[in-house]
């Protein structure tokens, strides 16, 4: 049987670097033809995370959004169109089940200004998600790039690749709100999931999504392989996300909930079947802008550790230990355990 890593299992080795500034690392990335980013994270297509405001701002600041699926088809065209209806706005990305009626649903946001689908299910290595890709890909053959996911292994990624997809979101029961391992006993470490993956010999682009708690996680799945990486509770409770602001006990909070969660079935199509994750109360972060800055200074210096100036050159560079569980201890702030 394999072992398997997550993320606290390893660190990167520390190598000569002659970079004198962060300023000189470059955290561009692309998902294909016209879809290059600045900053390689992804907002994840969630109720309480990616909205029109979201998507703005995450534009903006130089990554991208998905807008959720978890509203009518009328409304998600009013979200989409509010937040790319500006001069400036960067390529966007909008969600789709694998069950509905896809290519239909694509046309009329492509045309709005989508600039990706992302099939987002929670088992991608699945027939329907085959016939969703195959269903997009013969109604627009190569002028849509496809996403699709999640999926936890090679085998699944090499599947999704050949079906058509163009880049593939990686990482099953991670998320910081999903049960799926408890409920379902299955499921992959995401870190050991990009290391398979990132092994594909086929073109596909891996998103990491699932587990990233801070930027040193994000700066060691880039280092494994990944191309972006899709974040949700980093980014919940800042002023974009979806919600009302909630004033407890002094505290000012937001909910942040998983797609697979009871509150979340409950609201978005009346009843409520396997339940596969949480609900939860978040303090009020403030602006993403500040967040998102915050988590690139951290990316940039993990870059420079390793003497990269960019992503590329990161993954041809990086080394990888493993640590015990009393490394794990020692690279916190431990005083706070005195």
């Amino acid at each position: 049987m394999k072992q398997t890593l997550s993320f606290d299992d390893v660190l990167l080795l520390p190598q000569y670097s002659d970079i004198e500034s962060r300023s000189e690392v470059s955290l561009e990335s692309s998902l294909g033809p016209g879809l290059d980013f600045n900053l390689p994270i992804i907002s994840a297509p969630m109720d309480t995370i990616t909205e029109w405001e979201m998507l703005r701002e995450m534009s903006k600041c130089g990554g991208s959004g998905i807008l959720h699926r978890y509203m009518t088809a009328h409304e998600q065209v009013r979200q989409l169109v509010e937040a790319v209806a500006r001069p400036g706005s960067g390529p966007v990305g909008v969600a789709l089940g694998a069950n509905e009626p896809v290519a239909v649903r694509a046309e009329s946001l492509l045309g709005l200004g989508a600039s990706y689908m992302c099939i987002d299910v929670a088992h991608a290595h699945h027939i329907m998600v085959k016939r969703a890709i195959q269903r997009l890909r013969g109604k627009f053959g190569s002028d849509i790039h496809i996403m699709a996911g999640n999926v936890a292994t090679l085998e699944a990624f090499n599947a999704l690749s050949d079906w058509g997809a163009d880049s593939i979101k990686v990482g099953i029961g991670g998320g910081s709100i999903c049960s799926t391992r408890l409920k379902t006993g299955h499921g992959m470490p995401t870190f050991e999931s990009i290391l398979q993956c990132a092994q594909s010999d086929r073109p596909a682009k891996l998103i990491a999504d699932g587990g990233i708690r801070k930027s040193g996680d994000i700066v060691k799945a880039l280092a494994a392989g990944a191309d972006f990486v899709m974040l949700g509770s980093l980014l919940a409770g800042t002023n974009e996300t979806p919600g009302e602001v909630i004033c407890a006990n002094g505290a000012y909070k937001k909910v942040y909930r998983g797609m697979a969660s009871r509150e979340a079935q409950q609201d978005w199509r009346g009843s409520v079947s396997s339940d596969e994750g949480v609900s939860h109360m978040v303090y009020l972060e403030g602006p993403v802008r500040e967040v998102l800055n915050d988590l690139a200074t951290g990316v940039r210096s993990g870059l420079s550790y390793s003497g990269a100036r960019s992503i590329p050159e990161l993954q041809a560079k990086a080394k990888f230990v493993i640590q015990t569980g009393a490394g794990v201890i020692e690279g916190t702030t431990h005083i706070k355990e005195r």
